[in-house]
């Protein structure tokens, strides 16, 4: 028979569990607020500063309407404004010229790097190699390292050698250089990807009949086809935000987004509206890639394609 004393505790032990599921919970969505605050704010900083005037920005206004009056200035200078939108502008012109070259770029470079990133870490996943002293743990840490030079110190190098192929101020020269930089991320992504798909797989598709390529064609790469989204997305930003190669190795007709950006100085100082404006027209592809592709992501983070 239940006394009164002993429903006392177990109210009281009730009470307790509720308020430490709803503490964690508190906690933890609040710690998930911030953080989204956090990664949201230099956006939210980007677009509001194209909308300010020079005073507003050395003010540090944050708030439109409330702490400022909205302007087109940032917008305007680039004749994207709804004032110069119809006219001629030179200035959008040039911008539409580094977006395409930032696209063609960036896509050509990713693809090729995730397409051949894919099969060494295949290769790397499925076979024993041996090349002199280095076996396959060593050729996949051989490949990392390559990370380890600054890009500084291959600055003369490549200067020198895209000079004598007459590889400077094209874009077939930075897509070569563009997908060597990423391919090394890419292969110890999918190398780790490939690694989780179990081996029986592809032993049963050839014991039906198909070869190696099938296997790896029709049963491997549908598996593994988050893990190759998400090393895709990675290669983008990684190519889309580079600078360095782009303002070394392009003067005119090949340079990207990244270097009209840091190009917003002068005699007067830094536009900031214009620089605000620029950067957030060259986040905005990356974003609607990353919110398209979500899933894929997740399902490549989830099955260990992102370590």
């Amino acid at each position: 028979m239940t006394t009164s004393a002993q429903l006392f505790r177990d109210g009281d032990t009730d009470l307790a569990f509720k308020a430490r599921w709803w503490t964690s919970r508190v906690l933890l969505y609040g710690a998930l607020i911030l953080w989204a605050f956090v990664c949201l704010f230099p956006i939210y900083w980007t677009i509001t500063t194209s909308f300010k005037a020079a005073k507003d920005v050395t003010q540090g206004t944050m708030v439109p309407w409330l702490d400022f009056q909205p302007k087109w200035l940032g917008w305007k200078s680039l004749g994207l404004s709804p004032e110069t939108i119809t006219q001629v502008s030179t200035v959008r012109d040039e911008f539409l010229r580094r977006f395409f070259n930032s696209a063609v770029i960036s896509v050509s470079s990713s693809i090729l790097a995730v397409a051949l990133g894919s099969l060494a870490a295949y290769g790397l996943s499925r076979f024993s190699y041996r090349f002199l002293w280095m076996k396959n743990s060593d050729i996949s840490f051989f490949f990392l390292s390559q990370l380890i030079l600054p890009p500084v110190v291959l600055a003369l190098p490549f200067l020198v050698l895209y000079k004598e192929l007459d590889l400077l101020d094209n874009r077939i020269g930075l897509i070569a250089l563009y997908t060597l930089s990423v391919l090394p991320i890419v292969i110890w992504i999918m190398r780790d990807q490939f690694e989780g798909i179990p081996t029986e797989l592809e032993e049963a598709a050839m014991v039906d009949g198909l070869s190696i390529w099938g296997a790896f064609l029709t049963i491997i790469l549908p598996i593994a086809l988050p893990g190759m989204v998400a090393a895709l997305i990675l290669s983008l930003v990684l190519t889309w935000n580079e600078y360095f190669f782009a303002a070394l190795l392009t003067s005119t007709y090949a340079n990207t987004l990244p270097v009209m950006v840091a190009s917003q100085t002068g005699s007067q100082g830094i536009s900031w509206w214009s620089m605000a404006a620029l950067s957030f027209a060259a986040i905005l592809p990356l974003i609607v890639i990353g919110v398209a592709l979500e899933r894929y992501i997740i399902k490549g983070m989830a099955s260990g394609a992102v370590k």
